[in-house]
């Protein structure tokens, strides 16, 4: 009998621990259904006025309506977008703070030296990629070039120092100008900034004659004038400005391509679940045609998908941004 009752004894031990081993697996699927029940801390590594800010509101405000939870957008600038990703990292892997990031301070900075506090691959979970633009290379209008091909030349008279402005050191916008650099044998200095924003204004009060910034903060300066933008710096021309020619078409500059993407993160160790709804909801909200259409007017191409296309185009761009970097000698300190 007592052999009975063991046995007994062990089969009530194996149902309730697999009882409990099925409640443990269902945890994160139903916290994936229910996401989200408060509000959500989306973190913008610059400060406000630039693209990525621009992109990520337009994303916080179509979530909201989608959702019925708010999607509180907070900007937190400094050390190259460095210490907004850091609070991320730092943040419970829960689904309630979310980082959208430019590829500077997760995929670029690394690769170009410099030091971080985290590590992007390792701390860091890639949802989706929201958007993605080409970037401008723009002059204050006091600047007598009138194209690309002319400010270049200026740049090898030598006559004057000429300098471009970026959102940071080991921005993609730092890489688009070193690689100018060296493939026209130029030497113009970098000026790097706290963010776009500053930069544009910086150029707009011509402090800096050249920038080198997304698209989006620059798109209603260049209708009314008060910027002119000389090239794109995809390998094809952007819609949002047509009649502005691509870096691409210049003589040497075959191949040349550099683009500004917004892609979204969350803390490493968020449930797999939940990672998966959440590229869900924003895959759905930027396939409305309400916020197409916002982001297009901005030269922002709205792109979204699963958690896994976005890995792959990391990788990718991971691979790209060595060679380029490894090719052109390329390093931030």
């Amino acid at each position: 009998m007592k052999w009975i009752h063991h046995k007994a004894g062990l089969s009530l031990s194996r149902a309730l621990f697999a009882a409990a081993l099925s409640c443990l697996m269902a945890a994160p699927a139903q916290a994936a259904d229910a996401w989200p029940n408060r509000p959500v801390r989306v973190i913008v590594a610059y400060p406000a006025g630039g693209g990525l800010d621009f992109v990520t509101r337009v994303l916080a405000q179509q979530l909201t309506k989608k959702t019925g939870q708010t999607f509180v957008v907070e900007n937190r600038a400094g050390a190259s977008g460095l210490i907004g990703a850091d609070a991320v990292v730092k943040s419970a892997p829960d689904g309630y703070t979310m980082l959208v990031a430019s590829p500077a301070e997760v995929l670029v900075g690394p690769i170009a030296g410099q030091k971080m506090p985290y590590d992007p691959q390792r701390d860091l979970e890639p949802v989706t990629l929201a958007g993605e633009t080409p970037l401008v290379i723009a002059v204050n209008p006091a600047v007598k070039a009138k194209s690309m091909q002319e400010l270049l030349e200026q740049a090898r008279g030598g006559g004057t120092t000429l300098s471009y402005g970026t959102p940071g050191n080991g921005s993609s916008m730092n890489f688009a100008g070193e690689s100018i650099n060296l493939v026209a044998g130029t030497s113009i200095q970098h000026v790097p900034y706290k963010g776009a924003a500053p930069a544009v204004s910086d150029l707009l009060g011509n402090h800096i004659p050249i920038g080198i910034v997304g698209m989006p903060p620059t798109v209603p300066y260049e209708k009314n004038g008060q910027l002119r933008v000389l090239a794109v710096t995809s390998d094809k021309r952007s819609g949002a400005m047509p009649n502005v020619p691509a870096m691409a078409e210049l003589p040497g500059f075959k191949g040349y391509r550099f683009t500004n993407w917004m892609g979204v993160y969350v803390p490493a160790g968020t449930p797999k679940a939940l990672v998966d709804r959440m590229a869900a909801d924003i895959d759905a909200v930027l396939k409305q045609a309400d916020t197409r259409d916002l982001l297009l007017k901005q030269g922002v191409e709205p792109v979204g998908g699963t958690p896994a296309q976005f890995a792959a185009f990391l990788a990718s761009e991971r691979e790209r941004y060595t060679r380029i970097a490894r090719e052109r000698h390329i390093k931030t300190d």
